[in-house]
């Protein structure tokens, strides 16, 4: 790779299928048998949260390659008070050049944009061995809870960097899944049939 391998810039209408089919060949029987990924970002382009500006492709010899997004999101305090935050992704890498660095580029950039826009912190559900290369650490390093997680489950998977230093100073509270990402399996379904057949496999180390 060297600095004249790719490029980035905002995704356009025409690149939407495009860009879903690729978050669709990244996720595949990644967390469950097929995937959902490619549906949730094409529901929450159209809802008001999304953050068209925050809305990232990444071009590799005239390919897109990559992509990110952000919607705004809000951490519910314990003193009745509504911190905003943003929550990021799907974020990708085609599967043929994951490990080789682009991935980190992307997310690079796009925090270093989404801070630019004056956001203050970003939540993340991810894997921690990767991000925390990036700067994020564990959301309850910070005092953020996981809706609905019982006390003393597994919250390694839910992870927040701050954009603003000490933004979320003496900020406790509960963080829930922005409702774009919580979509209708069965319109999943559906929507995911117009695209080219793919083979559903439960394989090892799936979460459903």
């Amino acid at each position: 790779m060297n600095k004249n391998d790719y490029m980035i810039r905002r995704e356009k209408e025409s690149d939407h299928r495009q860009v879903e089919n690729l978050v669709r060949e990244a996720f595949w029987n990644v967390y469950r048998p097929g995937c959902l990924e490619h549906f949730v970002l094409h529901e929450l382009r159209n809802h008001p949260d999304f953050i068209p500006e925050l809305d990232f492709v990444m071009e590799k010899d005239g390919e897109i390659i990559g992509q990110n997004i952000f919607v705004k999101t809000v951490i519910r305090c314990d003193d009745g008070r509504e911190c905003p935050v943003l929550t990021m992704g799907p974020i990708c890498i085609t599967p043929r050049l994951k490990r080789q660095g682009y991935g980190r580029i992307l997310l690079d950039y796009s925090l270093k944009k989404a801070a630019a826009t004056g956001a203050g912190a970003v939540l993340f559900e991810g894997d921690i061995d990767f991000y925390s290369h990036c700067g994020f650490t564990y959301a309850s390093d910070f005092g953020i809870r996981y809706q609905d997680l019982p006390e003393g489950e597994d919250a390694s998977f839910f992870l927040c960097r701050e954009l603003k230093e000490g933004y979320l100073d003496g900020i406790t509270g509960v963080y829930g899944p922005h409702e774009g990402y919580l979509v209708d399996e069965k319109e999943a379904e559906r929507f995911d049939s117009t695209f080219p057949y793919k083979e559903k496999l439960k394989l090892p180390g799936q979460l459903f």
